[in-house]
């Protein structure tokens, strides 16, 4: 099947910016671990964890240096190279996660940072079915991104559409907040958790 761009690339140079950001905000000691923190609770020491789009590495940094088995992997070259420069004992590779071959098993999948917003067009459901499948018993999935004030390039994706989504893919919703604090549900940003539907 041909490579299918995603809103994260057809946004060209405009994604650089994010990158930029994050790196000024790390040299800044400013609290980027939110979702680092609450996906290292939803696991037990140790586990195999695995951060899809993992862009500059903050979040598979934390939790490799908390005792998890981390893979990130993330399909932006340039971020990429950043992720090494900046935590070079954390391992990345680069591939989109349609295109990537991995071992199922894994304790938690960590999507946040819009990166269901950022997907190809269309491939929500691809996505989120190939992350069912690499869930090993108890697994869950960790969801995060913007409903308002995100970045232009990413797609309005509402609560009820990727929950949708999600069941079509077997994944039901075990909690839904507004932030990683865990805040009630608002409309400027959504986090969830997800699990398998039923035994």
């Amino acid at each position: 099947m041909p490579h299918r761009p995603t809103r994260w690339e057809l946004a060209g140079d405009h994604t650089r910016e994010f990158g930029e950001r994050l790196a000024r905000l790390v040299a800044e000691g400013a609290d980027v671990d939110g979702e680092a923190r609450l996906a290292d609770v939803l696991v037990p020491r140790g586990a195999r964890v695995l951060d899809v789009g993992s862009g500059m590495g903050r979040v598979a940094a934390t939790l490799q240096s908390r005792g998890h088995r981390v893979t990130a992997v993330e399909p932006d070259p340039a971020l990429v190279e950043q992720s090494r420069r900046t935590y070079p004992g954390l391992a990345v590779t680069q591939a989109d996660i349609l295109e990537v071959d991995l071992e199922p098993g894994y304790d938690l999948v960590v999507l946040v940072g819009n990166v269901m917003a950022f997907l190809a067009e269309g491939t929500e459901r691809e996505v989120l079915g190939r992350v069912r499948a690499l869930l090993g018993p108890g697994g869950r999935v960790l969801v995060g991104m913007h409903q308002r004030g995100g970045p232009d390039h990413a797609r309005r994706y509402p609560p009820e559409e990727l929950e949708a989504d999600a069941l079509a893919c077997g994944l039901d919703v075990d909690l839904r907040a507004g932030s990683y604090e865990l805040h009630p549900p608002g409309p400027d940003y959504s986090v969830w958790v997800l699990s398998p539907v039923g035994p």
